[in-house]
This record gives C-alpha cells, sequence and structure tokens, in this order.
C-alpha cells in the first residue's frame, strides 16, 4: 500500500510541475523566435521553396488551363525563380495542383500561414504519438507535448522547414495522424496517399501496412496515391508522362546535388566519401536496409508497439531515398518523447540510458550557431553540425573528422537504427517466451511435463 501511494503522489506531482514546466519551455522557445524574427527577419525566414511551390502553382494556372490536353506545362522545364536558378520543381506533378490554388494569395501571407500551420502541426504530432503510447488524456500528456515542441523548435531541421517554407512538418502529421487514428475508420490509409502524393519517401509506409496485416488500410493508401497520379495525368498529361514514363524524378538536376552537406542520405554518404562505384554500393545498401527496416517495424509492431515500428518505417525511409534534405529529418521530434516513453517503463541503467539518449539525440540535431566555431560571416541559428565542415572547412581539419559531421544525422540515424533492431529481438524473444508459457499452461496435466509446473506467464 505505501508503495503505491507514493507511486500516486508522484504522478499527482508530476500533474503539477510537468505542466508548468513544459509552458515555461515553450513560452520561452516562441518568445526566442519573436525576438529573432524582429532584430533579423531573413535569420529564421527565406521561403525560397515555398516560392518553387507557389511558382509550379502559377504554373499550372497560366501556362495551360486545367483538363486541355492540347497544351504543355512548362512545370519541369522551368529553371527555378529568378536569381535561384537551379532550385526547381521536383515534385509529382499532383503536387503542384493544391498550389495553384493556393497560389491565388500572395507569398509573404502564405508564408506566414505556412508558419502558423507548422508551430500547430509539430505539438498535434507529438500529442498524436503520446495518445498511440497509451498515455491518458491529461497535464502530465500536456507538458511532455509542450516540453517536446520546445525541444523540437531548437532542433536544425524543424527550423530549416520553417526558414524555406517546406511542407515537411506538414506531412509527418498527416502521416502520424492517418497511422494512429482508430482502426474502424474506412478512410484510414489516406492520409499516407496523400502524403506520398506530395513527396514519395511515404510509400514506404506501404509495404509496413501490408506486413503488419492493416490490409485495408494499405489498400486504401495505394488507392489513394493511385487516384492523385491519375488527376494528375489528366490535368497535367505530359509532364505526368515526363515524371512517371521519362523518369524525371531521377534527372540530372537531382543528381548533382546529391553530394551537397545538406542531403543526409546512405546516397549522399558513399558519393563524399570518395568512392568511384559509389551508386552501386548505395543501391546494395538501400535494398538491405529497407528489408531489415520492414522486418524490424513488423517484429515491433507484432510485439505491440506500433509507434516504435512507425518511427523505424520513418527512419529507414530517410535513409535509404536518394535525397533526404537536412529539413527531411523532422521525424527525428519524436525521438524525445519516445525515448521519455520507454525511459519511464526501464529500470536501472536502462532508464538513466534512454533519458541520456533523449537528451543527446535533440542535440546532435542541434541548431547550433556557426558563429560556435569561430565563423561570424553566416549568422543564425539555424546551421545545424552538418553544416561546420561545409562552412568552416578550418575547424574540422581531419578527413574522418569532416566524414563524421557531414554525416551527422545519417551516423544518428543508423545508431538509433541498430538500437531499433536491438529492441526488436529483445520484444520478440519476449513475445516467443511469453507465448510458450500461456500455450504451456493449457497442456492437459496428464501431458504437462515436470518443467512445466515452473513456468508463469
Amino acid at each position: 500500500m505505501d508503495r503505491d501511494s507514493d507511486r500516486h503522489g508522484g504522478r499527482r506531482a508530476a500533474d503539477g510541475w510537468l505542466p508548468a514546466v513544459g509552458v515555461v519551455a515553450l513560452g520561452a522557445a516562441l518568445v526566442w523566435y519573436a525576438h529573432l524574427i524582429v532584430i533579423s527577419p531573413g535569420m529564421l525566414r527565406s521561403p525560397v521553396d515555398l516560392r518553387v511551390y507557389l511558382d509550379g502553382g502559377l504554373i499550372v494556372r497560366h501556362v495551360r488551363p486545367f483538363f486541355d490536353p492540347r497544351r504543355v506545362s512548362p512545370l519541369y522545364d522551368w529553371p527555378g525563380p529568378p536569381g535561384l536558378t537551379g532550385l526547381t520543381f521536383a515534385y509529382p506533378p499532383f503536387a503542384a495542383l493544391p498550389f495553384a490554388l493556393v497560389s491565388y494569395l500572395p507569398l509573404h501571407l502564405v508564408d506566414m500561414l505556412i508558419t502558423a500551420a507548422d508551430l500547430l502541426a509539430l505539438p498535434a504530432a507529438i500529442w498524436m504519438t503520446l495518445g498511440a503510447l497509451g498515455w491518458p488524456y491529461g497535464q502530465r500528456r500536456a507538458g511532455i507535448t509542450m516540453l517536446a515542441t520546445a525541444i523540437a523548435l531548437m532542433t536544425e531541421p524543424v527550423q530549416r522547414t520553417i526558414y524555406l517554407g517546406q511542407v515537411n512538418i506538414l506531412l509527418m502529421v498527416l502521416v502520424v495522424w492517418d497511422l494512429f487514428q482508430p482502426g474502424r475508420r474506412w478512410w484510414k490509409g489516406a492520409g499516407v496517399g496523400l502524403a506520398a502524393a506530395i513527396k514519395l519517401v511515404p510509400l514506404i509506409f506501404i509495404p509496413y501496412l501490408v506486413l503488419t496485416r492493416r490490409f485495408k488500410q494499405a489498400a486504401v493508401a495505394a488507392g489513394t496515391f493511385a487516384a492523385t497520379v491519375l488527376i494528375g495525368w489528366i490535368v497535367l498529361p505530359a509532364d505526368s508522362s515526363y515524371w512517371w514514363l521519362d523518369g524525371g524524378f531521377t534527372r540530372e538536376g537531382f543528381q548533382s546535388s546529391t553530394r551537397f552537406a545538406g542531403n543526409q542520405s546512405l546516397l549522399a554518404v558513399f558519393g563524399r566519401s570518395g568512392s568511384t562505384a559509389w551508386h552501386s554500393q548505395w543501391l546494395v545498401t538501400a535494398v538491405i536496409t529497407a528489408v531489415l527496416g520492414l522486418a524490424v517495424a513488423a517484429l515491433l509492431d507484432r510485439a505491440g508497439h506500433a509507434v516504435l515500428g512507425v518511427a523505424t518505417i520513418a527512419l529507414t525511409g530517410l535513409l535509404i531515398s536518394p535525397i533526404s534534405w537536412d529539413h527531411h529529418w523532422v521525424w527525428i521530434v519524436l525521438a524525445a518523447p519516445l525515448l521519455v516513453h520507454y525511459a519511464i517503463r526501464a529500470h536501472g541503467a536502462a532508464r538513466w540510458a534512454l533519458f541520456g539518449l533523449a537528451g543527446v539525440v535533440p542535440a546532435l540535431f542541434g541548431a547550433w550557431s556557426i558563429g560556435l566555431w569561430g565563423e561570424r560571416y553566416l549568422h543564425g541559428w539555424n546551421r545545424g553540425l552538418i553544416w561546420v565542415v561545409a562552412n568552416s572547412p578550418g575547424h574540422v581539419a581531419g578527413w574522418p573528422e569532416k566524414m563524421v559531421v557531414l554525416n551527422a544525422y545519417v551516423l544518428t540515424g543508423i545508431g538509433l537504427f541498430l538500437m531499433l533492431a536491438a529492441a526488436a529481438v529483445v520484444s520478440h524473444r519476449a513475445a516467443g517466451r511469453t507465448r510458450e508459457a500461456r500455450s504451456a499452461e493449457h497442456v492437459p496435466e496428464s501431458g504437462r511435463s515436470p518443467l512445466a509446473t515452473s513456468v508463469t506467464p
């Protein structure tokens, strides 16, 4: 009784201080954001990618009418905005259609609306993740959500997404909402299909849904994606033919920037290594990683860790995608709440190790100022560790050190991937032992072996 009283007393205390800490942390992060925007508006916002999206929408609107197959839209021939040559529209044709509607609004207004949507989507994704982990509605869940959101706002992928006017946070929350909503809803899976229609990487969630026997959800996701391809083909037939049939998604403009420091994928690691066979090395590694990622996610899901399974698939997609820009790594915002959740459930050294990782992982993805390494010509706080070598070459001299820093996100992702794989093996073995114990309990007394009497569920 005393132990139960202490446990309940601790929970009541947490209900008191967690929300207060969350409010203070989130308030401080938002004030810091507002301060930087006031003293230097371009420090946290330079929505060049949003401009590319909107220009794609303008091309659809003005260069060719909807549903007119006689004219060809220059969606993929367009060289980019004036002064930003090379920043071209590099998404499936369907992705231009929503921005054709949004492009009626001025750029600055759309930028403000997307920034506000990002700031709302971050806590929404964390809140839904905690709910899927079993956290009930209440002050503790709200406090953890606000605290994790404050930490997320200090990470480079989140800041770069907001800085560029990207849609990665919105796509993440769409997938999280879709995967963690009640299974009885007939439209479950549509969010994955829509997210993949904007950027192809979420397609990896479809085989995951099949492996975890969510066949209806997988069918809805695949059907939704196919419908977006059809709509794009009807509205933009020439561009759809180029993109889907002529290999538009592997065109030269994409490949030329593969080794850029902002690309944090396995392909970029091989490319920056100086290997002459880096494409074939990546292909083999990507296939192996995809198979292992799907297997690990399926094992975790079957062992009752569905949220870890989703995190594994998101991480797998980031690693194997040819292009995973730094702002694509916004999925890392779920790492801290996941690690804290399992740290609370762990005991002894494992608990403190998980709490430590909950602090280390966001730090590795932190938006550290270039000024910390002595550079003064680049100001701002949206430059993570991966930019140190690119912009401060004198401070990281050795080749091994450069490779570690240049690929910091990928290496951290590989470490998390291995940790998830180990968790899958342990969970699978534990589940197997539990099943064996339960089946032993139901063996008829005449067929029970002497050893079976010592087994408990």
